[in-house]
């Protein structure tokens, strides 16, 4: 494709530039294929305004800071200022990337000033709520509304989210190879975002179903084997975790926008409730940042301020 004044086209242009970027973030840098498609679409839409403006020459040395303020102030009357960060921090990694390798002498999005981003809490439950939640599975077997298969996989599922502070993701692809069971309260080693590993305690209580769960009720429990699975014994996928969550707040009456990553949330900000250190929790949690995890002492401050206001005489 050729512009209409000659300049190559932004699908030449992303063949040349972008691909090698592309298959440096799928295969050096063992990207997510979340973070992989969100970086693929942001340099394309990049590519495409600046050929489409006259302002590709067939080199990215001929992007200007100009060109940059340009494309943030248009990206921001069509995109949420999130997904505007997004994609700035995506060109980035872009320019950085064939900077490394001498195609280009300065970054220009260097000294871009982006537009602030609200930062709102995490959504938490709070210990009662979690507990509701947590016994719902088998006061469902208990009314006959649902088989012991079905009520002890679903305990699992939302006793490991929020007692070992899984992803979603990280929860579905789980196998029994990944756990050591140890004297009753068990570890999972997993993979996360970047492909880092880390060790995730389990809990008693979250050991001691598993254990009745893979005693019981898996029929696969080899290593290989994933440990949540359908009542077909297929592996359950994100979706279908999401919609078990669903079915539970609605029976136990809680907030029907509760997500299992809420649970996360909830593990992390009642473990700093109790008096947990910061850096474990980021270990906990597979954070790569400090400042990630860091989020969750404003909710854990907010609460502080809370009782102070309620109890203390002076308040």
């Amino acid at each position: 494709m050729t512009g209409g004044d000659g300049h190559t086209g932004a699908a030449e242009a992303f063949a040349e530039w972008g691909g090698p970027f592309v298959d440096h973030l799928a295969g050096e840098r063992r990207v997510s294929p979340y973070t992989l498609r969100n970086y693929t679409h942001a340099v394309l839409g990049f590519l495409q305004w600046a050929e489409a403006g006259g302002r590709w020459s067939g080199d990215l040395a001929g992007i200007t800071p100009r060109d940059l303020r340009d494309f943030l102030i248009e990206s921001q009357r069509r995109l949420a200022r999130r997904t505007v960060h997004n994609h700035i921090s995506a060109l980035r990694a872009f320019f950085r990337f064939w900077m490394r390798r001498g195609r280009l002498a300065k970054s220009p999005a260097t000294g871009l000033v982006l537009p602030k981003l609200e930062k709102p809490l995490p959504r938490f439950m709070t210990e009662g709520q979690v507990d509701q939640l947590l016994a719902m599975p088998m006061r469902l077997l208990e009314n006959e509304g649902a088989d012991a298969f079905t009520a002890w996989r679903d305990r699992l599922a939302l006793e490991l989210l929020y007692g070992a502070g899984f992803r979603i993701s990280e929860l579905c692809a789980l196998t029994y190879g990944q756990v050591d069971m140890g004297d009753g309260a068990g570890v999972a080693r997993v993979t996360g975002k970047g492909q880092k590993t880390r060790l995730c305690p389990l809990g008693r209580v979250a050991t001691a179903v598993l254990k009745k769960w893979r005693e019981q009720f898996a029929r696969d429990n080899g290593p290989g084997d994933r440990v949540l699975v359908t009542a077909r014994h297929e592996p359950m996928g994100p979706r279908q975790v999401q919609k078990m969550l669903k079915r539970y707040l609605a029976l136990a009456g809680l907030p029907m926008d509760l997500t299992p990553h809420k649970l996360r949330h909830s593990f992390a900000t009642h473990l700093l409730d109790r008096g947990a250190d910061l850096r474990l929790v980021q270990d906990l949690l597979g954070h790569a940042s400090l400042a990630t995890t860091q989020v969750y002492t404003h909710v854990t401050i907010a609460r502080l301020k809370d009782i102070h206001r309620k109890a203390h005489p002076r308040a």
